[in-house]
């Protein structure tokens, strides 16, 4: 039997990522996406719990990254889990897990003013430039707010 190791998750930028070159000349990109979980409990008080997820993205994906990702804007990110090792200079063991992404879809218009457009941007790291760009059909139907379910 197979295994499976994929992550999907849409967040919130938490810093401008942090791009640079290995040195045989590969873009890697690094960022943290923050994901919000909202709820109500027994006594139906709501409830808030964030998750800060360390992100690496490679080669031209990276470089798409530096350019349109920044700062609070809303990212959906998939790929894998992988958690690296290493000893610190004390030679203690140290762990990192991080979302190794090979696609980002940019939730927001890069350059818009209006940023709460229902556009976006798919950008996946198999190919050499944007893979798809879309625009959503008109909602047809009214937003269900998760807070507005009794359960």
């Amino acid at each position: 039997m197979n295994s499976l190791n994929k992550v999907q998750l849409i967040g919130n930028i938490t810093a401008d990522p942090e791009v640079r070159q290995t040195p045989n000349w590969q873009y890697v990109a690094n960022f943290s996406l923050a994901t919000n979980r909202v709820w109500k409990d027994a006594s139906w008080a709501k409830q808030e719990q964030s998750e800060f997820h360390n992100v690496v993205v490679w080669g031209k994906l990276a470089e798409i990254v530096e350019q349109y990702v920044k700062k609070g804007k809303k990212i959906y990110v998939e790929w894998r889990l992988q958690t690296r090792s290493w000893e610190d200079q004390t030679w203690a063991k140290k762990y990192k897990t991080e979302i190794v992404a090979d696609n980002v879809i940019l939730l927001w218009t890069p350059g818009w003013k209006d940023e709460s457009s229902d556009f976006s941007m798919d950008y996946s790291s198999n190919e050499s430039s944007p893979s798809k760009a879309r625009k959503s059909s008109p909602k047809q139907e009214e937003e269900i707010n998760i807070e507005d379910i009794p359960f």
